[in-house]
């Protein structure tokens, strides 16, 4: 049976949400394999609004099962305000849908200080982090000092780890001019909350090596997007995780032979949240138009996004170091009405005309886009589930983006609502 990684192409919020939710009928575990509760997941189903952070998006299917892997930090107080908020909802989160990888790192309040810390001393060169403390406690991952989910068990682990993660982030503090951490109240949070998190607790490597053993589907959740992975995103604008399928390998515990087809998720036109560089951004009414019918603001911080032209040259370059199989093209009814439509489909930098985005900061701050421009459509996408539903002009775009990306389409999303969506290809191909 095929196992599918989703990942996000562009900058984030491309709507990887709704297409796992979506996905999700046909998948038997949903796996999510990195970044940390600066996510923003949004689903739509019956009308009703659901904003998830850290829990797989197929959690509010009955009758699956969610598994956040080792690759992901975890704010533990994120995490059971998030399944208290689902409850008040109706949706059960328990031990028996949700299990959480004891190598799982923790988000401590150390670390959201840290970042905060940082981001207020850096002024005008912050990088524009969502002050969650994921990049301090990926740090700390890193520097083997985490305290991770299986520590909270035994009282003496604790202790140890605290002894060396607070030797580094005293040092700091006092650099920044902070007073150190208040250890005996930290140590009384982890013991709190301890009770709450031990329980869904689990050597996922060996339930998903078991799953797939088993002939199941497992699908594989990422969270932000490829130009935002630490390595091959507009650096240091990124995240502090690799964004890219290849982590849903080792973010989970299973080997790269389990991932048989990648889904990419694209939106439609190109938006991005905080600082860095962004070649199509439009700072005219057609951006805000774009951001207005979009309802472009952060899922986690309302931050609202920024909107340009859709970016062939990224997305195509997204898609080859992703190894991306088929993309889902998303926000299509957005475009709706819009006279004439560009895309980019390379740069200029320098007067000489490139087709890849370069790595160098100022070679980015210098690229011109260069532009395509077709025409728009009157009639209306919103809701379409056929491709005899869609306005002939929006296919001929459709089809362009292929063209361009040289990736197909696998599904084009129509609305938020979990239905509103056209299979081309299913991604679950036995």
């Amino acid at each position: 049976m095929a196992n599918v990684v989703v990942v996000g192409a562009q900058w984030g919020d491309e709507g990887k949400g709704k297409i796992v939710d979506w996905l999700s009928e046909r998948a038997d575990v949903i796996a999510r394999f990195q970044g940390g509760h600066n996510a923003g997941h949004t689903l739509v189903i019956n009308s009703e609004v659901f904003k998830l952070s850290l829990l797989p998006s197929g959690i509010v299917r009955p009758g699956k099962l969610s598994v956040i892997g080792n690759g992901v930090v975890l704010d533990p107080w994120a995490l059971v305000d998030e399944i208290a908020k689902l409850a008040g909802q109706g949706v059960e989160v328990s031990p028996e849908n949700l299990k959480l990888a004891e190598n799982t790192p923790l988000i401590l309040s150390v670390h959201t200080d840290l970042d905060r810390m940082r981001e207020e001393a850096a002024g005008a060169s912050k990088i524009g982090t969502t002050g969650r403390g994921i990049g301090p406690a990926y740090e700390d991952k890193v520097g083997r000092r985490a305290i991770r989910v299986a520590d909270l068990a035994d009282e003496a682990t604790v202790e140890a780890r605290l002894d060396r993660l607070l030797a580094h982030h005293d040092a700091l503090r006092q650099g920044l001019g902070a007073e150190p951490v208040k250890r005996a109240e930290l140590k009384a949070q982890l013991a709190e909350i301890a009770p709450k998190i031990l329980p869904f607790a689990a050597p996922v490597w060996r339930m998903l090596g078991q799953a797939r053993a088993d002939g199941k589907r497992i699908l594989f959740e990422g969270a932000q997007g490829a130009l935002l992975d630490v390595d091959f995103g507009t650096y240091p604008f990124v995240t502090s995780s690799n964004t890219m399928a290849g982590m849903a390998a080792t973010g989970t515990g299973m080997g790269p032979d389990a991932v048989d087809f990648v889904l990419g998720i694209v939106k439609a036109y190109t938006t991005r949240v905080g600082e860095g560089p962004f070649p199509t951004e439009l700072e005219d009414e057609t951006g805000q138009r774009l951001g207005e019918r979009g309802r472009e603001f952060g899922t986690v911080t309302g931050r609202k996004r920024r909107c340009g032209w859709f970016d062939a040259a990224l997305v195509r370059q997204t898609c080859q170091v992703g190894g991306v199989s088929g993309i889902a093209l998303t926000k299509l009814d957005v475009l709706d009405g819009m006279e004439e439509l560009k895309i980019c489909t390379g740069y200029r930098l320098d007067g000489e005309k490139i087709d890849y985005l370069p790595t160098a900061a100022a070679q980015q701050a210098r690229i011109e886009p260069v532009y395509e421009t077709m025409p728009g459509w009157s009639d209306s996408t919103f809701g379409a589930r056929r491709w005899l539903d869609l306005p002939a002009e929006a296919i001929k775009y459709v089809k362009r983006v292929e063209e361009l990306i040289g990736t197909p389409v696998a599904l084009l999303s129509t609305s938020p609502e979990r239905d509103d969506t056209i299979l081309v290809t299913d991604p679950f191909r036995d």
